[in-house]
């Protein structure tokens, strides 16, 4: 899942070598924290949050359990 969520994050940010994502489990699930460039921040979170609802919606979809992707 993790790879999952790397690669969808590397192929909407203009510098892909940045991307860091961190998995932490909690009672609820998993929360999957992405680390983007500055730069990039605007473009893996889309204009009113679309890009990212959208990458949090495939990951609810594929996940086995409850899980979620944050952006910091």
């Amino acid at each position: 899942m993790r790879d999952l969520v790397e690669y969808l994050a590397k192929s909407v940010v203009d510098h892909p070598e940045r991307v860091r994502v961190e998995e932490q489990r909690t009672r609820d699930g998993v929360v999957y924290l992405v680390s983007v460039d500055p730069e990039d921040k605007g473009r893996i979170i889309g204009r009113q949050g679309r890009v990212i609802e959208a990458i949090r919606t495939l990951v609810r979809a594929y996940a086995k359990r409850r899980a979620t992707v944050e952006v910091r």
